[in-house]
């Protein structure tokens, strides 16, 4: 979900305005997802590498994430949707924590689509996180393999990403989903995420579709 800051910047407005209006593409757009029939929805609100913005901002942050729960996913969750977070927890305020995890156990029930909040997460440290699982329980390195880390990352009932969506004209993945999105086909928008909506994510949708997936191995004529 790349775009809050220029969004902002070009309208003369402060980071957190576009922060801010990027809470309302989030619901337009799950709102949209559960119409097109999609089961599961993975979204990029905070990496491990974003620290590392000005502390006003990181504030600006945790205090959007907090009123997010508050006030827009328990709209969702009147939709049906289940919403889990994806990546660390120890590094949040407690009491940030414990909203959601709250969050997280009032939705548990629900499967109309599950909304993954990747939240101080970074693909590479999820890979280490899995490496070190499997040093820290003696697994012997004959019996490593594709199933045995998969079931050590942060959360193995995820399973492979089908399609990612790069908002704002960004074409790098930005150390998102490293393992679970090795065979995703992936779509590039320059709409910044303020702007995204159900139109933008269609046509994503539909370019997906159109596509062949091989999976590594060649068509048969």
């Amino acid at each position: 979900m790349d775009g809050n800051g220029r969004w902002a910047e070009s309208r003369g407005l402060p980071v957190e305005a576009g922060h801010r209006e990027g809470t309302r593409a989030l619901r337009r757009t799950v709102e949209a997802a559960i119409e097109l029939g999609i089961s599961a929805l993975v979204v990029y609100a905070f990496s491990t590498e974003n620290w590392a913005r000005p502390d006003h901002e990181v504030a600006d942050l945790m205090e959007i994430l907090s009123e997010t729960i508050d006030r827009e996913l328990p709209d969702l969750a009147e939709q049906g949707v289940r919403t889990r977070f994806l990546g660390r927890r120890d590094r949040v305020e407690p009491w940030l924590e414990a909203k959601m995890a709250a969050l997280e156990s009032r939705t548990a029930h629900l499967d109309t689509l599950q909304l993954w909040i990747a939240f101080d997460y970074g693909g590479r440290a999820e890979l280490v996180q899995a490496a070190r699982r499997l040093v820290e329980e003696g697994v012997p390195s004959a019996e490593v393999d594709d199933a045995a880390l998969e079931a050590r990352l942060y959360a193995p009932e995820l399973g492979d990403v089908d399609l990612l969506v790069r908002t704002s004209g960004e074409l790098r993945l930005s150390n998102f989903l490293l393992w679970e999105a090795a065979y995703s086909e992936l779509v590039f928008t320059d709409t910044l995420w303020p702007d995204f909506g159900a139109d933008d994510l269609r046509v994503a949708v539909d370019e997906y579709a159109a596509r062949s997936r091989r999976f590594g191995t060649r068509d048969i004529p």
